[in-house]
């Protein structure tokens, strides 16, 4: 059977009819700021208090995009005697996006938790060289780092949480008071208190005993 002449058409503009009928679902970008989901990867947030410069995540990233400067300090001696300590000072870090692939291995691999995702994506530049961001624009992407999801109902307690709560729970049970014990003098009287045989009264003992009764 033949096509009827047009019917294509009639089709395609019937589609175009349905189409303009339904609300639009664009967002008006930048006006309107997207709802990302919160394990987006947009960038690395840097908290430096945590970062011991142990070079980790410089070793282990894949493209080389990470660069850690550091110098020495000696720390003295706490008490007399002691002996003198050396501690790492960070002095640059700084990671280049236009090589990260955004992996999170760094992430991943970071001990003391100084890595973190944040869900920022607004930072193109006009020059490529400009997309090296140091140490000072990380810890401002820090703020942005969404919270750590709740653990499942069932979920086992964190080693860390039970360890704490069990070191309160001891540290609370050496700070409370004993329990009050009686005085020395007042168990020594209670000793020396005669006792009642059980099951005499004194309406029992105050009874003239057999032979006695009329005797004044």
């Amino acid at each position: 059977m033949a096509p009827i002449p047009g019917s294509g058409l009639a089709k395609g503009l019937a589609v175009t009819l349905r189409t303009m009928t339904k609300k639009s679902v664009t967002a008006q970008y930048p006006d309107a700021q997207p709802d990302l989901p919160p394990r987006t990867r947009g960038v690395i947030g840097l908290f430096e208090e945590n970062c011991t410069v142990c070079m980790l995540c410089a070793r282990e990233c894949p493209d080389w995009c990470i660069y850690i400067d550091s110098h020495k300090e000696t720390i003295p001696a706490a008490t007399p005697g002691g002996r003198e300590r050396s501690r790492n000072v960070l002095d640059r870090f700084a990671i280049d996006f236009s090589l990260c692939m955004y992996c999170g291995i760094c992430i991943e691999v970071c001990p003391f938790d100084a890595l973190f995702w944040s869900p920022e994506f607004e930072y193109a530049e006009t020059d490529i060289r400009d997309l090296t961001h140091e140490r000072d624009k990380l810890r401002e992407w820090m703020w942005t780092v969404p919270a750590p999801p709740a653990l499942d109902p069932g979920a086992e307690e964190p080693k860390e949480l039970a360890a704490a709560r069990k070191a309160a729970e001891k540290l609370a049970a050496q700070q409370s008071p004993p329990p009050t014990e009686p005085h020395a003098d007042e168990q020594a009287r209670a000793a020396e208190r005669p006792t009642r045989p059980h099951g005499d009264s004194k309406q029992q003992t105050d009874q003239p005993k057999p032979g006695q009764e009329g005797t004044p």
